[in-house]
């Protein structure tokens, strides 16, 4: 679904001591993902356990795998879908 919202986690696993190798390429990846409006906002889990992003639109699983952190299994990504029926209207005109 195209205005469906997904709640991105990505939690730090087996290979968390080689994220400083692949942090310029997961960088670039969030960049590009909010250059190309796919990304309303990221930010840090509690506690250092990893990150998350909210997403917008179709492909995020594809666009999930080609996290660096993702692929070289510095996170685990979870996607869990958000299928919000209320909305405050700045909100909701991010969505559409």
């Amino acid at each position: 679904m195209e205005n469906e919202m997904h709640l991105i986690t990505l939690r730090f696993g087996a290979e968390k001591a080689r994220a400083a190798e692949f942090m310029a390429g997961h960088n670039a990846w969030l960049q590009r993902g909010f250059d190309e409006g796919a990304f309303l906002a990221s930010g840090s889990l509690p506690g250092g356990a990893g990150g998350f992003v909210l997403a917008r639109g179709a492909g995020v699983e594809a666009r999930v795998e080609a996290d660096p952190f993702v692929a070289e299994g510095i996170v685990i990504a979870e996607i869990q879908a958000l299928p919000a029926t209320r909305m405050v209207p700045g909100l909701a005109a991010l969505v559409a």
